[in-house]
This record gives structure tokens, C-alpha cells and sequence, in this order.
């Protein structure tokens, strides 16, 4: 990520000021003076849709938590596998955003028939809802251990898991984007959910984007844990 860059909007939100830039071709997303993301790679987010919905039906509905820059949204579009996708993005001004100059990078999904934004906070929505989706994927924090604001650690400690399990269809995937590995997280997800694959993808500085896939075992309670298995991932794409 480059130091410098053109501001092309700020808004201040609920959460603080957020922040879209451009630099050198590419847009970089800062909250409250974090950089988040930028639409320079996206091969880890892209991984974690496309192995969740190798793991589904055709016709699957499909939850993706966080529209980020778009790359996890433009990978469920450009399949044929979802009959529905929701998306839950808490910041208007993010949706807003792609509607517009960052609509490229999530190809266009707004657009698709098959998708709904819901503009809410993903635990308050999830608590209200009884809907059940055969694929759960979540890229809304920097991961388990390093959440972007901390109200959201609430959805990986056992209470949310629980939630998450219980929104999953029987044989339903739960993926989950992380900046580095969490193994008290994976062994959370092996006990609550079912057997859990880990995806490594390399980034050129630091450790490892990671992907973890949760596979619910029918009428899964938290009881014996499952396998943990890993698998890398493809490529070694720029910094996230």
C-alpha cells in the first residue's frame, strides 16, 4: 500500500470516518485512519467463495458477510452454483461506493437478481433472522483475533459461533477470512461446527492470508470436535 494517494470521499459515519482513495490505478479503503483493504489482489477473499461453494448444491443460498472492496461479492456472482446470495454490509456509504467507482471490482453484483444488500450490522441481523444458508462466508474483521471495531468479537467467541452454526443448513459451510492463522479459533470451529480445512494463501509480507472452511455435521451441538485439516492455497498475490 502506498503512503500517498488522491482522497476521493470521506464520510464521516456511527463508526468513525471512513475514507475511499486512489492510488495508482487502485482504490484503498481507510477506517479512522486504518488502512483496511484495497482492490490491489484479492485472490484469499475470492478463495474463500469459491472452495465454500465447491462444497454446496446448485441452487445454494449463500450469506457473504462484509462487501470489503468486492472481491468475495464478484466471485459468487460469477458462479452459477448461488440461487441467492445476501449480502450484510453495516456502512451505507461502502454500498453506496459500489454503485458506483468501486462497482468493477465486485462485477457488478449489486445488479445481479440473485442478490440483496441488507445495510446492517451481521450479529444484530443475524439474531433476528431464522433464514438458514447453505454457505456462511465471512470477511468482516482482519479475523478472529484482530477485529475491526470490538463489538465483533462477539462473533467468534462460542456464543457467536453457536449463532453462526444454527443459520447453516445441515452439511452447510462456514468459511472465514483471516490475516493470520488462529488455531484457538479453528479448534472452536472443529468442536462447535464439524471438520475444518485451513487454506494458506501467501502475501509477499507477513504471515499468510487464511481460509477456514466448517463443514456442520448434521445436528452439530459442540460436541466431539472434527478433523483439522490444511490445505494452501493458490498463488502468491500483492499485500491485501
Amino acid at each position: 500500500m502506498s503512503q500517498a494517494g488522491a482522497v476521493v470521499d470521506r464520510v464521516v459515519t456511527d463508526r468513525g470516518e471512513l475514507v475511499l482513495r486512489q492510488c495508482g490505478g487502485h482504490f484503498e479503503i481507510v477506517s479512522n485512519g486504518v488502512f483496511l483493504m484495497d482492490t490491489r489482489a484479492g485472490t484469499s477473499e475470492r478463495l474463500l467463495v469459491r472452495e465454500a461453494l465447491h462444497l454446496v448444491r446448485p441452487g445454494a443460498r449463500v450469506l457473504i458477510g462484509g462487501l470489503g472492496v468486492g472481491f468475495s461479492l464478484a466471485e459468487a456472482v460469477a458462479s452459477t452454483t448461488p440461487g441467492e446470495i445476501v449480502v450484510l454490509e453495516i456502512e451505507e456509504t461502502l454500498i453506496e461506493w459500489h454503485r458506483r467507482r468501486l462497482a468493477p471490482y465486485s462485477g457488478g453484483g449489486l445488479h445481479d437478481p440473485r442478490v440483496r444488500v441488507v445495510n446492517e450490522d451481521l450479529l444484530d441481523w443475524l439474531r433476528g433472522t431464522d433464514d438458514v444458508f447453505d454457505a456462511i462466508c465471512l470477511d468482516i474483521d482482519n479475523g478472529p483475533d484482530w477485529t475491526v471495531f470490538p463489538p465483533n468479537a462477539a462473533l467468534y467467541d462460542e456464543v457467536g459461533t453457536a449463532l453462526l452454526r444454527d443459520r447453516l443448513a445441515d452439511d452447510g459451510v462456514l468459511a472465514v477470512w483471516s490475516a493470520s492463522a488462529s488455531p484457538g479459533y479453528a479448534a472452536r470451529l472443529a468442536a462447535m461446527i464439524g471438520s475444518v480445512t485451513t487454506h494458506l494463501v501467501d502475501v509477499p509480507r507477513g504471515e499468510p492470508d487464511v481460509v477456514y472452511l466448517a463443514r456442520r455435521t448434521p445436528a452439530a451441538t459442540g460436541g466431539s470436535p472434527g478433523p483439522v485439516s490444511r490445505a494452501n492455497g493458490p498463488g502468491t498475490p500483492p499485500a491485501r
